[in-house]
């Protein structure tokens, strides 16, 4: 029986702590993400669908500063109604006349110059969608990291808990121990056999969603060799940084030079525009005649339409300017909040790391030799196990979480903090101890899904 006690220390050196040691030289670069990110960006059918925006209006941009079609008519005048005259009278004759309309003198260029800033509101939606399905594939990788890691400390519990039953089955037979203590480590057992089953649901859901993402089967495998601790340190970004990489704040600086040139535009169009025509009259044997016109259309209601066009377009440009205070506004709330975020996350994590840990493991084992001296007894040192674990997988939280608030601030989004979620590792008792603080309480979405990301681009 004091051999058998003995290999409860043992089982330490394969608790969480001593196999989840954080890497010194955590690698720069994973190749699974690199490879996950560059499927999705190369085949999902959001981005290409962008893409293809963006060469609509690329294509329209020659076709805006094109001079109208010109046009070409033909004709025929004759004299009477008895026969065909032409070469007998003067005045009857075949005709070919060729008209080019030509618009008022900047007209082409200013609708370049929107056609062209219709492609940068093209290109900003497209950014945005780039950067939301690398903010998609960057959770979902993470999530699973999450739950496989997740399932990692579970299979340590339940290595712990078999050792455990085995022991107190031991000590029953023999009148040192009691049936509860059996019976207690029979219903851990169990209970972390059901949560085995939801994390494993959980796995097939995340595998689904990256698979999803990058247009293959939802049960192809991803093998993963990294940790959470291998992703990137997350790093803090000024509110300029997060500016630059916001497609909503530049679609909307280009919607108020869209509407600047619109309004310009409207302006011009109250000068008249022109047509220049050239005809030929053959006339049989006769000499031909020929002629030369110009015609000029006459902006006479002007007050209902140009005028009207011109304050339409004014009260865009104002719009948009709001637009753009607007997504600043929420930039600017957004950034302080994920930046006290990640400060706050790496404190506790540093702290999980560097004391929570250590302490919890201490804890353990002191619990462990009290139950082999028969000082202590069997749900003490199962509580400290479980707390253990616990504390373990809150730390993994944590992880996850500062991973989430990194990647919610690299995209620049604009609608609340994505939350990256695992599962449950199955013990009562580790409900007991510290939960991992969560960046936003809002339900947590699939890899994938579209984000409220505040105040939508307009295209003109």
């Amino acid at each position: 029986m004091r051999s058998s006690l003995r290999l409860v220390p043992a089982l330490v050196l394969f608790a969480p702590g001593h196999a989840q040691a954080p890497p010194t030289q955590p690698p720069s670069t994973d190749p699974v993400l690199a490879d996950l990110l560059r499927e999705t960006l190369q085949d999902h059918p959001d981005f290409l669908k962008a893409d293809h925006a963006v060469r609509i209006d690329q294509e329209r941009v020659p076709q805006a500063g094109v001079l109208p079609d010109p046009s070409l008519s033909l004709g025929l005048q004759n004299d009477g109604f008895k026969r065909l005259e032409v070469g007998r009278m003067e005045t009857s004759f075949y005709s070919v006349a060729f008209t080019q309309p030509f618009p008022w003198p900047g007209k082409r260029g200013l609708r370049t110059e929107v056609a062209a800033l219709g492609v940068k509101v093209s290109e900003a939606a497209k950014s945005r969608v780039s950067l939301g399905l690398e903010a998609d594939v960057r959770r979902g990788y993470a999530a699973l990291l999450l739950i496989r890691e997740q399932k990692t400390l579970q299979a340590q519990q339940a290595t712990f808990l078999e050792q455990a039953e085995r022991l107190a089955r031991s000590r029953y037979e023999v009148g040192l121990g009691s049936q509860v203590d059996l019976l207690r480590a029979q219903l851990e057992r169990t209970r972390l056999k059901q949560a085995a089953f939801a994390l494993e649901a959980e796995e097939k859901s995340a595998l689904a969603g990256l698979n999803r993402l990058r247009q293959h089967h939802p049960e192809d495998p991803i093998d993963t060799t990294a940790s959470l601790r291998d992703l990137p340190e997350p790093e803090l970004l000024t509110l300029e940084a997060v500016e630059a990489r916001s497609p909503e704040l530049a679609g909307a600086w280009a919607g108020v030079q869209q509407s600047e040139k619109q309004m310009d535009l409207a302006r011009l169009d109250r000068r008249p525009d022109f047509a220049v025509t050239a005809g030929l009259m053959p006339r049989g044997g006769l000499d031909p005649m020929w002629q030369v016109g110009v015609s000029i259309s006459l902006p006479i209601y002007g007050r209902n339409k140009q005028q009207r066009a011109v304050a339409e377009h004014d009260h865009h440009r104002l719009g948009q300017k709001a637009e753009v205070d607007s997504v600043h506004t929420l930039l600017w709330q957004r950034t302080e909040e994920r930046t006290f975020q990640i400060r706050s996350l790496r404190g506790i994590r540093d702290l999980y790391r560097d004391g929570l840990l250590v302490q919890s493991e201490a804890s353990f084992k002191a619990s462990l030799a009290q139950y082999e001296a028969g000082r202590g007894s069997f749900l003490g040192a199962l509580e400290a196990l479980n707390g253990w674990v616990g504390d373990q997988g809150s730390y993994l939280q944590t992880l996850a979480q500062l991973q989430a608030q990194h990647i919610a601030l690299r995209e620049a989004a604009l609608g609340p903090t994505a939350p990256i979620t695992g599962g449950s590792l199955g013990s009562a008792s580790i409900s007991s101890g510290a939960a991992a603080p969560t960046a936003s309480r809002s339900t947590a979405k699939a890899p994938g899904a579209a984000q409220d990301s505040g105040p939508a681009m307009t295209k003109m």
